[in-house]
């Protein structure tokens, strides 16, 4: 009886969690993207090793991405990337002005949000070569036509490999304060603290540590009360959050100088044909702006500067950063 309230609770509140987003994002969507496979059987409650029910934190066939979008579905599309940690919440200021003249999408990445959450070895291990994975199984739900990808930060490898095996589908790709030099490899202490061996497991299920605190200290940017409850509510609520942030930071502590390597060969590659901009937040605590402008060069992608903005430009700049990608994507088409 105390699991099925506890249920209940917890679907009450994601209700509320939805309709706040769709408040200020227009729409949501549930949309089934990526089988559940793994040597170790399906996706399991990460507490009690139990089957997952029909409406708990992680299915166990087929995964389930949290999505919102604005705009008329018949106008070119753009797919939102949120970075790490983060969620599809931190564009909440961009989606509307690109709903005028787009078809704009934002998603939880698995792990992340209100997208589901597996047990770590069951299912999805977070690996970043499961996330291009992951990726490309949702692309095939979302976009039909060429799109355009905006991506922020940590997440900008990864979904720089996806790009470069799918360019046939790609009008732009913009690059939000990605890492792409050497300096760039090695996690920021606020987040590799997450990799830790036990201290990570503990500050991982922190919700205060995982969430808004860990976001505010990328950049200039100051969180509202309101906002910052949406960034910590699934901490709250599960603690599945929590040892998906682990698992990811320990995947990222790993392969990341890798995926950065491969990142920098595509993008001076003469291979790669799809224009690429760089929006540079100049106040980014985490990443170094020594080297962009140069990389930029070699690379011959267009660079923007943002005086004012953070890691999270989206979160200190969300309208200026949505009339770069109007403006952007409207020379491509």
């Amino acid at each position: 009886m105390l699991l099925c309230l506890l249920e209940m609770d917890f679907l009450l509140l994601e209700e509320s969690i939805q309709m706040d987003l769709v408040d200020q994002m227009s729409g949501f969507l549930r949309i089934k993207a990526h089988p559940v496979r793994s040597s170790r059987g399906n996706a399991k409650d990460p507490i009690f090793g139990l089957k997952m029910g029909a409406e708990s934190q992680s299915s166990d066939d087929v995964f389930r991405w949290f999505c919102v979008e604005a705009g008329n579905s018949s106008n070119p599309r753009i797919i939102l990337i949120h970075g790490f940690p983060s969620q599809a919440y931190s564009f909440r200021k961009v989606l509307p002005v690109l709903s005028e003249d787009y078809h704009a999408v934002a998603f939880d990445w698995l792990g992340f949000g209100f997208s589901d959450k597996p047990q770590p070895k069951y299912g999805f291990d977070y690996t970043l070569d499961e996330y291009v994975s992951a990726l490309e199984s949702l692309v095939e739900k979302l976009a039909v036509d060429k799109f355009s990808l905006v991506v922020q930060g940590y997440f900008a490898p990864i979904v720089m490999k996806y790009a470069s095996h799918h360019q046939e589908k790609l009008r732009n790709l913009i690059l939000v304060n990605p890492p792409m030099t050497d300096k760039h490899a090695k996690l920021p202490s606020t987040l590799s603290i997450f990799s830790n061996f036990l201290l990570g497991e503990i500050f991982s299920q922190d919700p205060l540590r995982a969430s808004d605190k860990t976001l505010t200290s990328s950049g200039p940017y100051m969180m509202k009360e309101e906002d910052a409850m949406v960034y910590r509510r699934p901490y709250l609520t599960s603690g599945s959050s929590g040892f998906a942030l682990n698992a990811i930071s320990r995947a990222m502590k790993k392969d990341l100088r890798n995926y950065i390597e491969e990142m920098k060969k595509v993008l001076i590659s003469e291979a790669w044909t799809i224009p690429t901009t760089v929006c540079w937040g100049m106040r980014d605590r985490w990443l170094s702006y020594d080297g962009v402008a140069d990389f930029c060069k070699i690379s011959n992608s267009k660079l923007v500067e943002l005086q004012m903005a953070g890691h999270h430009v989206q979160e200190d700049y969300g309208e200026e950063l949505a009339n770069i990608i109007s403006q952007t994507v409207s020379k491509g088409k």
